[in-house]
């Protein structure tokens, strides 16, 4: 049995407002694509599917188009799973027509299945299912797949509260990881020696390298973390989400694996290949995992112009980068005009976040800072306020037209007063 192993697609989400829809539609050609070359039998999504318990038209007209492709009229097995970012609900609206084309669609963790009521030897099956677990029949497969479901296992979606006090973080931890072995134990009991035991999850497992894009795995008072042996004994293979990079589980029991997201989704995951997994297995025999990388999404990069400007024009008309989302930090010695930013964006559309960088200042000496003019303070104010920039010349004459006012509406401490107003200019 071939099977591949996909998640974390956030469908419908964007990087810092600019859309990743035409590299979304790219990764289903390009997983379509691949599970038709390598003649996939079945194909496992771990979870966040969607960005958003309320995906966009978009996002959900990509997904049903993705497992109808994928499914092949039904001669090949698809099971997707609810993650953190989606409604169980939502993503399983679609069952009673999904079962039909060998889907299955899984929300929640105590969810029960029913096997399909007409089997074709021709098709996909739910030949046996139930609390968790299904038994599938696959065309072209000699042996049936057995798969063990927990959808992201929150207390909320398991409708149950683990502990009874908050206090002991370490306790909340070791009572939420002995919970999913408890569930894992019960869906692995289904597992046979005439079967390939697969299971599938969405959850964090302690020791996993972690990215900026993923939504923390939070219950009040503690991480929701699972230690990797509780994760079910006796399966070929264990499909996860959550982390957005591709890894392999420390010291699981079976062979598991994150297969990662399919695009980079925040500039932590700059440089990091984008995969799926392929998984060859049989009853009675150790599976074959290999990692297959993906070359739908953009790349994300980090400049570092430490030459300033210079060296950043030198990089454009080298052509640098020209495919990647780029993250640009820049050394200065005094902020970007409005202009220069929008020249820098003309230039190449994907520099999507700027960050300046300017030389550290010594502090300000206490001592004859009183006998200074009020504007050389104020010129030393902002530069400590924006890490060394140059305020324009407009800006000062603004500040000192605030002393004046100040003094004409006759305070008594005209600087003091200014100086308060100072900090909302220069942050302006």
């Amino acid at each position: 049995m071939r099977i591949l192993h996909t998640s974390d697609w956030h469908l419908g989400r964007d990087l810092y407002g600019r859309s990743r829809q035409t590299e979304q539609e790219r990764f289903v050609d390009e997983l379509c694509s691949l599970v038709k070359d390598e003649d996939i039998h079945l194909v496992l999504i771990a979870g966040d599917v969607y960005d958003t318990v309320n995906p966009s038209a978009f996002a959900e007209e990509l997904f049903y188009d993705c497992l109808d492709r994928l499914a092949d009229g039904g001669r090949r097995a698809v099971v997707a799973i609810a993650g953190n970012h989606d409604s169980p609900e939502r993503l399983c609206a679609a069952s009673p027509l999904a079962i039909r084309h060998g889907i299955t669609l899984f929300g929640l963790p105590k969810e029960v299945l029913s096997p399909n009521v007409l089997i074709r030897q021709d098709r996909v099956a739910r030949v046996r299912a139930g609390q968790g677990w299904a038994e599938l029949h696959i065309p072209g497969c000699p042996h049936p797949a057995m798969l063990a479901l927990l959808p992201f296992p929150s207390e909320a979606r398991l409708n149950e509260a683990l502990t009874e006090t908050l206090d002991d973080e370490d306790w909340m931890r070791e009572e939420y990881s002995a919970r999913v072995k408890q569930l894992f134990a019960r869906l692995s009991g289904q597992f046979r020696a005439d079967t390939v035991n697969l299971g599938i999850s969405h959850l964090f497992v302690r020791g996993g390298l972690e990215s900026e894009s993923e939504r923390p795995l939070q219950r009040v008072g503690g991480t929701l973390a699972v230690d990797p042996e509780a994760l079910p004994e006796g399966a070929h293979y264990v499909a996860l989400g959550h982390l957005h990079r591709a890894q392999m589980v420390k010291k699981a029991p079976v062979p598991t694996r994150y297969s990662g997201s399919p695009l980079a989704y925040s500039f932590s995951e700059a440089g990091q290949a984008k995969s799926v997994v392929i998984i060859e297995a049989e009853p009675e025999a150790p599976a074959r995992v290999r990692e297959v990388i993906l070359n739908a999404g953009h790349p994300l990069v980090k400049w570092q112009a430490t030459g300033g400007l210079a060296q950043l024009q030198r990089w454009l008309d080298e052509g640098r980068d020209p495919d990647a989302w780029i993250e640009l930090e820049i050394n200065l010695t005094q902020p970007l005009t409005m202009a220069e930013v929008a020249k820098i964006r003309q230039a190449r559309e994907r520099i999507i976040n700027i960050v300046p960088v300017f030389p550290v200042l010594e502090p300000i000496a206490g001592e004859g800072r009183a006998h200074l003019p009020i504007e050389e303070l104020f010129r030393r104010f902002y530069r400590r306020q924006t890490n060394g920039g140059e305020p324009e010349p407009g800006l000062v004459n603004l500040f000192l037209k605030l002393i004046a006012d100040v003094e004409h509406a006759g305070s008594e401490d005209p600087v003091a007063v200014a100086s308060d107003e100072a900090e909302e200019v220069g942050g302006r």
